[in-house]
C-alpha cells in the first residue's frame, strides 16, 4: 500500500462508526443495492470494493442469499463490517491489489459493487482500476457504481475530523472514463444528498446562504461488462 493509501486508510480507522453516524440516509446506495439483489440469481458471488461497515450493502447482499467478499484498505472499518456481517467474508485489500488469480487472489464475481470507492484515488488511477473490475466480472456481469459529482483531482480536504484526499468528475466525464474502461452503461440516477454535519461532504467547504452544506450530487452508474 502507498504512503498515501496508508493515511487514508489510518483516517478511516480513526472515523469508524462515526461514519455511519454521519450518513445515517442511504437511498441511493440502498435502491443501487436492490438493483443488484433483483437481477442476480440466488448464490451469486458480489465484490464490495469499499465496503467500509458493511451497512448497508454488504448486509443487503448477504441477506439475500448472495456470497458477498467486501475488501478496504482500513482495517477498523473491516472490524466493524465483520460484526455488523457475519456471514459476509471480508479482507484487508487495496484496490490496486484485486486480482482474480495469482498471489491474494479474489477469483471472479457476477457483480461488483463499486459506492463511492474511487473518490479515494487520484484521476490518474480511477481508469486503471476500472478496467480491473471489469476484469474480476463474468462476461455479462453487473457494476453499481457510485460516485459524488465534483470537479476534484485528488484534492485534501477536511472529513470528519481527519485530512483525506478525494477526486471526482462531472458526469459526462465520469461516464466516458466508465465506458472507456469497457463497461455498458445501462441506467442511471441521481440523488441531492446532505450529509448529517457539514464536515463529512467533498463539497463541505461550500456553504449556501444560510450556513448550512450545499447538498452533494451523488450520481449512480449501472453497468454491465462489455
Amino acid at each position: 500500500m502507498s504512503e498515501d493509501r496508508r493515511g487514508q486508510a489510518e483516517a478511516f480507522d480513526a472515523i469508524g462508526q462515526h461514519y455511519d453516524d454521519a450518513f445515517p440516509h442511504k437511498e441511493g446506495q440502498l435502491a443501487a443495492g436492490r438493483r443488484l439483489v433483483d437481477a442476480l440469481p440466488p448464490g451469486s458471488r458480489v465484490l464490495d470494493v469499499g465496503c467500509g461497515t458493511g451497512l448497508p450493502t454488504a448486509l443487503q447482499l448477504a441477506d439475500a442469499g448472495h456470497t458477498v467478499l467486501g475488501t478496504d484498505i482500513s482495517s477498523g472499518m473491516l472490524d466493524l463490517a465483520q460484526k455488523n456481517v457475519p456471514m459476509a467474508e471480508f479482507r484487508q485489500l487495496d484496490i490496486a491489489g484485486l486480482r482474480a488469480e495469482g498471489p491474494d487472489a479474489v477469483g471472479r464475481f457476477d457483480a461488483v459493487a463499486c459506492f463511492f470507492a474511487l473518490l479515494m484515488l487520484p484521476r490518474t488511477e480511477i481508469p486503471g482500476a476500472l478496467r480491473r473490475l471489469h476484469g474480476l466480472l463474468h462476461p455479462g456481469g453487473l457494476m453499481e457504481l457510485s460516485m459524488v459529482e465534483a470537479d476534484l483531482d485528488d484534492a485534501a480536504i477536511p472529513f470528519l475530523g481527519h485530512a483525506i484526499r478525494v477526486s471526482g468528475y462531472l458526469r459526462d466525464e465520469l461516464r466516458q472514463v466508465v465506458r472507456d474502461a469497457g463497461f455498458e452503461i445501462t441506467g442511471e440516477d441521481t440523488y441531492a444528498y446532505a450529509p448529517a454535519t457539514t464536515d463529512a461532504s467533498p463539497r463541505s467547504q461550500l456553504r449556501s446562504s444560510r450556513g448550512g452544506p450545499i447538498p452533494e450530487h451523488q450520481i449512480f452508474l449501472h453497468c454491465r461488462r462489455g
